[in-house]
């Protein structure tokens, strides 16, 4: 018999905000510490481009082997097994960090790092999801999401006041390292206690792809993310380069705008779950957040976006509009049975930052380099045809607000 707390401020819920706080701060730091951390450890002005999307790249892979390989663990051996593997291995890439002399070793402890940030989410979601009663699942999981994303926000100023990138990455690994002293308390799902005495395939990834009903679900799950990724990975990132096109800034600071982004992120996740609580849905909250993204958009490529500032606030509400980001990944998790939630649950975020590259290649390659359109024109082309998709994605997704959690695939 699972055990649900009924109180949104249970152990699990702390201790997973926690976790993807850390997460987030580690995961996001590179993006704030790319420049001087990189020149310190052997890069040129001509070289740093080429070195930051290596570098980059490198941990979205390891994002990709280490959401599968959780996600498998987590339903083979307990969504714990995840929370404790995961943290310790990301801390100590991140701690080591602060150690490296080249590139190449960069380049390492990102793969490492990207490999053991991938479970992080995943398993707090999925933990989440099953130990709280389908009528506050919602609102949990977005004080998870809420909390955690504030990382980023805690890793741009633990810069701005130390702007010692070695220290930056000490302070992230120590920080992991302190939350597994209290996950040590923390109790694993019922559900998945209950699994273990019944004969049930566990962890398979392959019967995603074995089930034509199942690859359907599994694939629209991912698709509902990517205009997250699509809005903060090319508008918000960016956003130094669509300022110079649209009204000639040459100083614009496009690593405020991405702080300013995620706190909007991180109030859109808090608010995400009272939505879905008032609308019983979470087709018509993802819904709403569709229609705050594309005004938001409408917003960006307007006359209104004049000047540094308007740019600013506009990342802001770009941020607040990809709050949904929570209820897609809750999603994840109540359309698969127990025997596959966590797997699922792991994959699903993490094969959406490994759709970034190919949105960046229709951005760039295809719309700019082959079309040669300007930056402006493709990127309305690129979020157009991303939120497009994701519409279409949203009709075929089954509703699960009300679903119970408590069976197997």
């Amino acid at each position: 018999m699972n055990k649900q707390n009924q109180s949104i401020f249970n152990l699990a819920v702390i201790v997973a905000s926690l976790g993807y706080f850390v997460d987030m701060y580690d995961l996001l730091l590179f993006t704030i510490v790319k420049r001087p951390s990189l020149l310190a450890v052997g890069s040129t002005d001509n070289s740093i481009l080429h070195d930051s999307i290596l570098v980059m790249n490198w941990q979205m892979i390891g994002l990709l082997i280490g959401g599968i390989i959780w996600g498998v663990l987590g339903d083979k051996k307990g969504r714990l097994s995840i929370l404790f593997g995961s943290i310790l291995l990301y801390s100590v890439a991140n701690f080591l960090t602060a150690y490296i002399q080249t590139v190449d070793q960069y380049i390492i402890c990102r793969f490492i790092a990207g490999i053991g940030l991938a479970g992080e989410l995943g398993a707090g979601i999925t933990l989440v999801s099953e130990l709280m009663p389908k009528s506050k699942r919602g609102i949990g999981t977005s004080m998870v999401a809420g909390f955690g994303i504030t990382g980023v926000i805690a890793a741009y100023f633990t810069y701005q006041i130390t702007t010692d990138w070695r220290l930056c990455y000490q302070v992230g690994g120590v920080l992991g390292l302190l939350l597994l002293f209290m996950r040590i308390s923390l109790a694993e799902s019922g559900m998945f206690k209950d699994l273990k005495h019944q004969n049930a395939s566990r962890g398979n990834f392959l019967m995603f792809f074995s089930d034509w009903k199942r690859f359907r679900k599994y694939s629209t799950a991912i698709i509902l993310g990517f205009p997250t990724w699509c809005i903060v990975g090319i508008l918000v990132t960016q956003s130094d380069r669509f300022a110079k096109a649209m009204f000639g800034s040459t100083d614009f600071n496009s690593g405020r705008a991405v702080m300013l982004a995620y706190a909007g992120i991180a109030l859109g996740d808090f608010v995400a779950g009272f939505i879905c609580q008032y609308f019983k849905s979470r087709k018509k909250g993802l819904l709403l957040y569709y229609a705050f993204c594309a005004v938001s958009i409408l917003l960006f490529f307007s006359d209104f976006n004049n000047s540094n500032s308007s740019m600013l606030v506009i990342c802001g509400l770009l941020g607040f509009s990809t709050g949904f980001w929570i209820i897609f990944i809750t999603m994840g998790a109540e359309q698969f049975g127990t025997n596959l939630r966590a797997t699922a649950t792991t994959t699903i975020p993490n094969m959406v930052r490994g759709a970034l590259p190919l949105i960046n290649m229709m951005f760039l390659n295809l719309f700019q380099n082959e079309m040669g359109l300007t930056i402006i024109k493709s990127g309305i082309y690129t979020t157009s045809i991303v939120l497009f998709i994701t519409l279409i994605a949203l009709y075929y997704t089954e509703e699960t607000y009300h679903k119970d959690l408590n069976y197997i695939e």
